[in-house]
């Protein structure tokens, strides 16, 4: 069976240090035993996240952040089978995104 890429966006609500450690830690916990990788680009103002993994289990995560209340405005932006993984090695990869490199605009 083929893995699934699904990348969403959303705004955060609430969003602060604590509260991106907390989704870190929760995600990398939840993916390594779910045998999920992916990464997660932040600022204050969205989330971008790629999860890869077994199609149920990537559903049923992104079931799970649908009803989080830390995510406004949950967007899927692409969601379909891949041969292989571009984050094999990352449970969940943190990268903020750089003001100069992507502003709200």
């Amino acid at each position: 069976m083929r893995d699934m890429q699904l990348i969403y966006a959303s705004r955060p609500f609430g969003y602060d240090d604590l509260t991106l450690t907390s989704i870190l830690m929760q995600a990398r916990e939840n993916n390594a035993r779910n045998g999920i990788t992916g990464a997660l680009i932040c600022r204050e103002d969205v989330f971008l996240q790629i999860l890869e993994g077994p199609r149920d289990l990537v559903t049923s995560t992104f079931s799970r952040i649908l009803r989080d209340e830390r995510h406004v405005d949950v967007v899927n932006l692409l969601s379909s089978e891949i041969d292989r993984r571009l984050f094999p090695k990352w449970s969940m990869r943190h990268d903020p995104a750089q003001s100069w490199m992507w502003t709200p605009e």
